[in-house]
């Protein structure tokens, strides 16, 4: 009788525009193991952020197409997966894993779905969740995780705990429970290093445990802490000793900002030109607006946003970006905002789509949840991409002034040092004012200077005088 072979090959997805490979961090199975429908089985990381990969077929584990730390092409096979035991035939179960297929999958990928077919509805499921860590105090051996469940959602807890250098102020109060930890990032760090994330007090919103967070109790003097038992984990980065270099690999989106931003020194032929400016009146309009809706605030990052707006819309020269192969200059119809954002894992640009149709209240809760999903690294690529223009606000970092890269293929950028107490002359007496440096860098193909700094003129008055902004909303 001749044995037909009913296995399927999974081929790493399309996930997200101009990402062509993966690296593995994690196998959520191992071969031997039974997975359904759209669990999880791989988590990844790309030049955008980690991604938790779903499988769309049922059944056996018989392969799994590369090991942690690898990097694996788009299209190239990454799991094997085989019917259930006892297949002779139709085997036990086999209705039930037949039955699964024909359903498909509800799981959808940037770019690519893992359904199979057909036009009724789909479900989806967030990407993150914040999963609580169970307690440091499990007297015994953890049992084993099922399939398709993170090692870092069930660790394997030591039966007598050790101790880590960690420092007693990072340590959460006894009882206190599990920890919150958003980033599959910092749960990977914890676990390499054997530090159980519930001994620590998180520092991000509502006691989330950052990065920071675990390198501080790694830092820390030596204190008594429960320590996890050591799991196999992707190989680290060399490490130097004594008088040794430090060799960090570039890859993941350390790689991808190298790239982008040197692809824009080469192309574009930037120039950076400042005004200082002053906010006296921009702050006290924010304190006017909060003090009315307490229960609705607008950041001032959200009306710098709002001034920007107005000014792409009488200069809209600068929303645009240069096609080198077609030699053209393409000025977009809606406003996609960039906010540069400073992450664990690199600097990010998430988009803000048809920033120009949100109000300014939308804008504030707009920008708070993005850079917020950001830091947590819970953005899918395609938010990542596809920006028109970028407002970065560097002053949050104590300094006055920069001359930012663009953010390739953009056409400009406006940064925003910090605001500060200075002496300015007003209507000329001598008084202190709270003032800022505003700087735009720009693609000198798509204007000249006379466009710059006519909008670096139009966003330095709508400061000193928001009133401005209501003749142009």
């Amino acid at each position: 009788m001749t044995t037909v072979d009913r296995t399927r090959v999974f081929l790493l997805p399309d996930l997200g525009e101009g990402l062509a490979e993966a690296e593995i961090v994690e196998w959520r199975v191992a071969v031997g193991d039974t997975v359904t429908v759209d669990q999880t089985v791989v988590e990844v990381e790309t030049a955008k952020a980690v991604v938790d990969v779903p499988c769309p077929y049922a059944g056996r584990v018989v392969a799994l197409h590369g090991a942690a730390g690898e990097t694996r092409p788009v299209g190239q096979p990454l799991i094997t997966i085989a019917p259930p035991d006892g297949d002779d035939g139709e085997p036990a179960g086999h209705a039930t894993y037949r039955e699964e297929e024909r359903a498909g999958s509800g799981n959808v990928l940037i770019g690519y779905g893992t359904g199979h077919g057909g036009t009724g509805r789909r479900r989806r499921r967030p990407r993150l969740a914040l999963a609580p860590e169970p307690p440091a105090t499990t007297p015994a051996v953890a049992p084993a995780p099922a399939p398709g469940h993170a090692s870092a959602a069930a660790p394997t807890v030591a039966p007598a705990p050790t101790t880590h250098p960690a420092v007693a102020p990072a340590l959460a109060p006894a009882g206190t429970g599990a920890a919150l930890v958003i980033s599959p990032i910092v749960r990977r760090l914890a676990r390499e290093h054997g530090i159980d994330p519930a001994t620590l007090r998180g520092t991000g919103p509502g006691g989330v445990v950052r990065r920071s967070d675990v390198e501080a109790a790694l830092a820390a003097p030596l204190a008594p802490a429960p320590r996890l038992a050591p799991v196999p984990a992707r190989p680290e980065p060399a490490r130097s000793t004594g008088d040794e270099d430090l060799v960090i690999p570039l890859t993941g989106i350390r790689k991808a900002i190298a790239d982008k931003l040197s692809r824009s020194r080469r192309e574009i032929p930037e120039v950076t030109i400042w005004v200082d400016t002053d906010a006296t009146a921009l702050v006290q309009t924010r304190r006017a607006i909060n003090a009315a809706t307490p229960d609705q605030p607008v950041s001032i990052l959200a009306l710098l946003a709002r001034i920007c707006l107005s000014g792409l819309r009488r200069f809209p020269q600068l929303n645009a970006h240069v096609d080198t192969e077609g030699q053209r200059i393409v000025q977009s119809r809606g406003v996609h905002l960039g906010i540069a954002a400073q992450t664990d894992r690199g600097l990010v640009v998430p988009v803000l789509r048809d920033a120009q149709l949100l109000t300014t209240r939308e804008l504030s809760v707009a920008l708070a949840e993005t850079t917020a999903a950001a830091r947590a690294g819970a953005l899918p690529p395609a938010r990542l991409t596809g920006g028109t223009f970028t407002l970065n606000n560097y002053g949050v970092y104590g300094v006055d002034g920069s001359t930012p890269i663009i953010n390739h293929p953009e056409a400009a950028l406006l940064g925003v040092g910090r605001i500060v107490d200075k002496p300015w002359v007003v209507d000329g007496q001598l008084a202190v004012r709270k003032v800022t440096q505003l700087s735009l860098t720009f693609d000198h193909r798509v204007c000249d200077g006379a466009v710059a700094g006519g909008f670096l003129r139009h966003v330095a008055d709508c400061v000193e005088q928001p009133a401005l902004l209501v003749a142009n909303v």
